[in-house]
């Protein structure tokens, strides 16, 4: 855990992208106290009219937003929730100059006998 899911509108160069996924992966470390070395991210691009997103909903939007879906263990308190969205949408901003308005995140948690992590096996159940 986690598994991440990026998704933005095609066109970027894989160092952005990889920019990108590896700012997700810092902030989930240093704030969120994920394992170091547990990385596994998708980042995939889509056409900017299969990229979704109102453009004015709590927030203005542009066309560069994008969208991060965390999937991760239950259990963390609400304001390390907090401090992660603000870790991931400022470092955005400093290392690609993303807009932190076009920053979307979502979190998932599962209980942790919902991962396996290869050889057909529960390793935190």
């Amino acid at each position: 855990m986690p598994l991440v899911r990026i998704d933005l509108a095609e066109g970027t160069t894989a160092a952005y992208r990889e920019a990108v996924a590896d700012t997700v992966y810092r902030a989930l470390v240093d704030v969120a106290h994920a394992p170091v070395d547990d990385r596994f991210v998708v980042v995939s691009e889509h056409k900017r009219e299969n990229l979704m997103m109102d453009p004015h909903y709590i927030v203005d939007r542009t066309p560069a937003a994008l969208i991060i879906q965390i999937t991760l263990n239950t259990g963390r308190d609400t304001q390390t929730k907090k401090d992660l969205y603000r870790a991931i949408a400022d470092g955005l901003h400093d290392r690609v100059g993303m807009r932190t308005e076009d920053v979307f995140i979502n979190l998932v948690e599962v209980p942790k006998e919902n991962w396996s992590f290869g050889a057909g096996e529960a390793q935190y159940a």
